[in-house]
């Protein structure tokens, strides 16, 4: 669904150049659940305004549902962002109308595709839950339920890719799962391929691979040892949970043989701050050594 090769962002912003990706490679298959997470400035929100539409690569390769988006005309982004893509904001403000009640929200994307409107948005909300709320203003309606209406806005032009940044960020704890679970329901019964940006890493607890990005470049990939679907399964069945890791991590190597190492596995060694590190193969491993 989604492939990036050796993809570069920098702004121009006067006389100073921000890098906001530095060769930042990604490949998601259709009808994954992924989580990118990274810090402030990493350059995650970035990568998800290009696979959007939003925004277009300085450099690379950038390909969505075998369309390759460095060759859209206007003409075609437009097409794209109302047919292949859905957007969910942290800011709900970004995805509803205060003064519409949810229904009409959800009917709003729909006019434009000229298909059965009322029915089509009351579809939609009964999928996010919502069938009982249909008539209520957004000032009825709590955060979550906003954050709801939202992702059913997002799936009212039947995207195949649904892209979502911070969806979690201004709600609590309780309803930031509500929403995690709707995700994955989502995801299990139309096969839809989610993209969700967060700066959380206990979301990994609920995805099933997560991309790590650090300074524009995918750094480490985790990977889910059991479904979620299993490990719920067997909490139905009274099936303790076992204490152990859920995921297993791996850097990313670049088809340079480039990878990025975390700086506490440098300073673990006492090579924190230097530029270079001995390389060496011992027994089928490679190794790193501090400089002597």
């Amino acid at each position: 669904m989604i492939v990036c090769e050796n993809l570069v962002k920098i702004y121009k912003v006067s006389d100073l150049e921000v890098v906001a990706l530095q060769g930042l490679d990604l490949q998601i298959d259709e009808g994954e659940l992924t989580a990118i997470i990274g810090n402030s400035g990493s350059g995650k929100s970035t990568l998800l305004n290009m696979l959007g539409g939003l925004d277009r690569p300085s450099a690379g390769n950038l390909h969505v549902d075998g369309k390759d988006l460095l060759k859209f005309t206007e003409k075609d982004l437009v097409k794209y962002k109302r047919e292949t893509v859905g957007f969910v904001w942290q800011n709900n403000a970004r995805n509803l109308i205060p003064y519409l009640t949810a229904l009409e929200n959800v009917e709003l994307p729909i006019l434009l595709q000229g298909r059965r409107r009322r029915e089509r948005a009351l579809e939609l909300l009964d999928a996010v839950g919502l069938s009982h709320r249909s008539k209520n203003k957004l000032s009825q309606l709590s955060g979550g339920e906003q954050q709801r209406v939202a992702i059913a806005i997002a799936l009212a032009n039947k995207p195949r890719l649904l892209l979502a940044d911070e969806p979690t960020g201004s709600v609590d704890t309780k309803m930031a799962n509500q929403i995690l679970d709707l995700f994955r329901h989502l995801n299990r019964t139309i096969g839809l391929t989610v993209v969700i940006v967060t700066h959380d890493p206990l979301l990994a607890k609920k995805v099933d691979r997560v991309v790590a990005i650090r300074d524009g470049k995918t750094s480490s990939e985790m990977v889910r040892l059991r479904s979620y679907a299993d490990e719920l399964a067997d909490l139905e069945k009274g099936v303790e949970a076992q204490e152990k890791e859920s995921h297993i991590e791996y850097a990313v190597v670049d088809k340079a043989g480039r990878l990025q190492i975390p700086s506490g596995y440098l300073e673990s060694i006492g090579a924190a701050g230097t530029k270079r590190v001995r390389v060496q193969v011992e027994d089928g491993k490679i190794v790193l050594l501090p400089p002597e």
